[in-house]
């Protein structure tokens, strides 16, 4: 069977909400992680077959298919295409997905897969809010089918993630210990530096600008998101400015232009569950992945699974019993952020880097999706 290869892999710092990257055209923002991509590999720009990239409420200086926007940014050739994923959160975790299947069906042997999001100027949910006007209150109103399946129960990452912590009987005080250690990690390898060869300065910002430093005490004190919930902004994954990119290659390629690869990728799943729930399907498609690539956690050196909410990871975490300290070891969307469309292609910059760093050999990487959908993404370092 063909393989897949990644030989680079890079991302933006993340730009708080309000923060360092706020006024950047998301073009600008995607072509960086491009450029760069283009400037480090030896590849004819000509040869590039496509250019995948992920983006969520691609509306406003997003619309238009912002992968191809963002390749012609970067001064690419007219001749290279370029597309839009939509797997919500997942949008470029599946970039990549469909970036390998490509290789590895023989069609393609260069492909850049990758993502972008602009959340200060396009915040969560801004396509929903434009087509008000248009009479649509939300993307499940008018529909007999939707409700005759799925009765009138919310569909709603926060009502999804409130249903989670009733299910796995957490507290808010586990959740807060969660984000605080989330917090704690992802300052410590900004500080020990594990960041800076995966990131690609934009001008004068070069690190991530999301971390903070809190307590316990200051989390207590945050008002819960909803009328009898338990979560706080303090345990929900913060809303970002950035891109990432990660170039995938055939066995063809490498040889053609005398690359290295720098890892493998050994399995590639999705799989769906409840989309009331919604945030529930890593434990699912880990699962699943587990089965079907012959593979067992115990296999696993490294983990990265966004941290949308800390329910998320807790639950998954006591699902699969896989350690917490071979998990998001640098830190999540809790603290780095989460530039949803851009978040799969970020978490696997981090994940291959981190593999690097400590010698590790396998790393999965999961996250949950809008729809009640996740990716689980297998790679090798080589």
């Amino acid at each position: 069977m063909a393989h897949a290869y990644i030989v680079d892999a890079v991302r933006t710092p993340t730009g708080r909400r309000k923060g360092s990257l706020a006024h950047m055209h998301g073009a600008d923002l995607g072509a960086h992680v491009i450029k760069a991509l283009l400037e480090r590999n030896a590849i004819p720009a000509d040869d590039y077959d496509d250019v995948m990239f992920g983006c969520v409420d691609a509306i406003g200086p997003l619309a238009g298919n912002i992968g191809r926007t963002c390749w012609l940014t970067a001064g690419g050739p007219l001749s290279v295409p370029g597309v839009t994923v939509d797997r919500q959160c997942g949008s470029s975790q599946q970039a990549v997905h469909f970036a390998a299947q490509a290789i590895m069906a023989g069609v393609n042997d260069v492909v850049i897969a990758g993502g972008v999001q602009t959340m200060t100027q396009i915040p969560i949910g801004s396509a929903m809010l434009a087509a008000k006007p248009l009479g649509f209150s939300d993307p499940f109103s008018g529909s007999t089918g939707w409700t005759e399946r799925f009765g009138d129960e919310p569909v709603s990452q926060f009502y999804g993630a409130e249903k989670m912590v009733k299910k796995w009987n957490l507290n808010r005080r586990e959740m807060e210990e969660f984000a605080l250690e989330s917090h704690r990690r992802g300052i410590q390898a900004i500080k020990e530096g594990r960041f800076d060869r995966e990131i690609v300065p934009v001008g004068d910002f070069a690190m991530d600008e999301t971390t903070r430093e809190t307590s316990l005490e200051k989390m207590a004190e945050l008002d819960v998101l909803a009328e009898g919930g338990t979560l706080t902004a303090a345990v929900a994954s913060q809303t970002c400015d950035g891109a990432s990119a990660v170039l995938v290659v055939s066995e063809a390629a490498l040889k053609r232009y005398n690359l290295t690869p720098r890892a493998r990728i050994v399995h590639m799943e999705v799989m769906g569950d409840d989309p009331i729930y919604m945030l529930t399907a890593p434990i699912p498609a880990t699962e699943r992945a587990m089965q079907r690539s012959g593979m067992s956690l115990d296999q696993i050196d490294l983990v990265e699974i966004n941290e949308a909410f800390a329910p998320v990871p807790l639950s998954w975490l006591k699902e699969t019993g896989y350690p917490h300290e071979k998990t998001n070891v640098n830190g999540g969307a809790i603290a780095l952020g989460h530039p949803l469309g851009a978040t799969g292609t970020k978490l696997m910059t981090t994940l291959l880097h981190e593999l690097e760093r400590t010698g590790g050999r396998y790393g999965l990487q999961t996250m949950c999706e809008g729809g009640g959908v996740a990716n689980v993404t297998i790679i090798e370092r080589l």
